[in-house]
């Protein structure tokens, strides 16, 4: 995949990631909070995917995107290791979100994993922007 390519791609994943922490919002304050979880989440996984990118590396389902992230940049310390946690618990929050009717989520869980997801989503900004691919 050609440069220019490349920050397209990223591009459009963080424009991605963007409408999905507006959505995030928009339903957390409507009280939506399975729903909020749940685009938080995605949120997150079009971080990441931009991420790959930078490594020409496109995943096909998300564990293959936790499974690259961990593999090709938390393995050789290019990231935190905290990043691949906050991601896999934000997986794993979706699915409860999405598949399990019973599972409450609180106001209280919404901010905090908005806030570990802003974390993370800061880390991977920077890593791109130190990478020269920021758009």
């Amino acid at each position: 995949m050609k440069r220019d390519s490349i920050i397209e791609n990223i591009r459009e994943e963080l424009a991605r990631a963007d409408e999905s922490m507006k959505a995030a919002e928009l339903l957390y304050q409507h009280s939506l909070l399975n729903d909020a979880v749940s685009r938080l989440y995605y949120f997150a996984l079009f971080y990441v995917r931009a991420m790959l990118l930078t490594k020409g590396f496109e995943a096909k389902s998300h564990e293959g995107a936790l499974r690259l992230l961990s593999f090709h940049f938390v393995k050789p310390k290019t990231v935190n290791p905290e990043i691949a946690h906050i991601f896999s618990r934000l997986m794993k929050y979706r699915g409860e979100a999405d598949y399990n009717p019973s599972y409450v989520f609180t106001s209280d869980d919404y901010l905090l994993f908005r806030s570990e997801a802003e974390k993370m989503a800061f880390a991977i900004k920077s890593y791109i922007k130190e990478q020269d691919y920021f758009p």
